[in-house]
């Protein structure tokens, strides 16, 4: 346990942003599943419209890394593009 106040403030502040940030990634990997679900479905487009729009969102709040959104988001699209048009 810290002694410094400092460092008893920066670990509370810790504790609230990873319980945000690990509710914001369960978010994240429930959309990319709907999106993965709807695919070939005529609500695919809305789906993967709603994850990539909370995968920006948590690139600008600082939870992802831009490039590491980039990535995910390209890799989703590509996924569900080929799961679409495979069936």
């Amino acid at each position: 346990m810290a002694n410094i106040k400092s460092q008893i403030k920066r670990n509370r502040q810790n504790e609230k942003r990873r319980l945000r940030n690990r509710a914001v990634r369960s978010e994240l990997r429930t959309r990319e599943k709907a999106a993965m679900a709807a695919a070939g479905s005529d609500t695919q487009e809305e789906t993967l419209r709603l994850a990539v729009k909370r995968i920006d969102r948590a690139a600008q709040k600082g939870v992802l890394h831009k490039n590491t959104a980039a990535r995910q988001k390209s890799r989703l699209i590509a996924r569900v593009r080929k799961a679409g048009a495979g069936e």
